[in-house]
């Protein structure tokens, strides 16, 4: 029942997106800083989200990103992004999507993330091991740094900070590695899972950024850490996810090494 609701949440809000999508009367507000928008899509999508989950487990915590915590004594948590990529979509660029992890005693069993828009359906139990679409999938094989395809999130505050995301994309670039980003960090996860990047750093996210995200990348055979190799943890800002044999390599590129 927990693996049919997490998937039913997931597609329930992914209704709520497409309908939005490229509406010419999208309402658009900016939240506290630069560029952190919300549209009037996050809030109903996010409505359909929890609606699906209290139906079934009306108990179970809640963390979602527009509306916070809604705490319980439950053992289990959901940690929502109703929309991941809202810049993205609200200026009809088609790479966001729906993001949903379980959270069983504080450990992540479920994840699922779901762009409608490119029909694509990413989804992990915890040693079930991962699927995109149905089909399972796995990391890439590439075995450096210099030959692989990586993907990262720029901030649009703390940039100039010392060993920060623009000293390390400079360190990258001038190798001659591709770094790409795409503005939404559950599909960069979901993408480095499925082997279509090799490996994804970002510098701060939250824990609905990622927790779906990360799930998928450990069951499709990666490995996800923060900068100091250590366990990655979603409530602690940074993370590496790559397919492993990368790994090490790119983490010295981070830290400066």
């Amino acid at each position: 029942m927990l693996k049919e609701t997490l998937i039913n949440a997931t597609e329930a809000g992914a209704e709520v997106l497409k309908t939005y999508f490229n509406s010419k009367t999208l309402k658009i507000s900016n939240k506290e800083g630069i560029n952190n928008l919300v549209t009037e899509a996050d809030h109903a999508a996010e409505k359909a989200i929890m609606e699906t989950i209290r139906q079934q487990f009306p108990d179970h915590f809640i963390l979602s990103e527009e509306s916070g915590e809604m705490a319980t004594e439950s053992e289990y948590k959901w940690i929502i992004d109703p929309i991941d990529g809202t810049v993205n979509y609200a200026h009809g660029i088609p790479l966001c999507c729906v993001s949903i992890g379980l959270e069983h005693k504080g450990k992540m069993i479920l994840g699922a993330v779901y762009n409608p828009l490119l029909k694509e359906f990413f989804l992990a139990e915890k040693g079930q091991g991962a699927t995109f679409n149905g089909e399972p999938i796995q990391v890439s094989q590439k075995a450096t740094v210099m030959d692989s395809c990586l993907v990262t999130g720029f901030p649009y505050t703390y940039l100039d900070m010392p060993n920060g995301p623009l000293d390390v994309f400079n360190r990258l670039i001038r190798k001659g590695i591709p770094v790409r980003r795409l503005g939404s960090a559950a599909i960069d996860l979901c993408w480095v899972a499925a082997g279509r990047f090799d490996g994804f750093f970002e510098h701060k996210l939250q824990a609905w950024d990622s927790a779906a995200g990360f799930l998928i990348v450990e069951e499709a055979g990666g490995r996800v850490t923060d900068f100091n190799g250590d366990y990655y943890s979603p409530y602690q800002p940074q993370i590496l996810a790559t397919n492993g044999k990368i790994h090490e390599e790119l983490n010295g590129y981070i830290n400066g090494k």
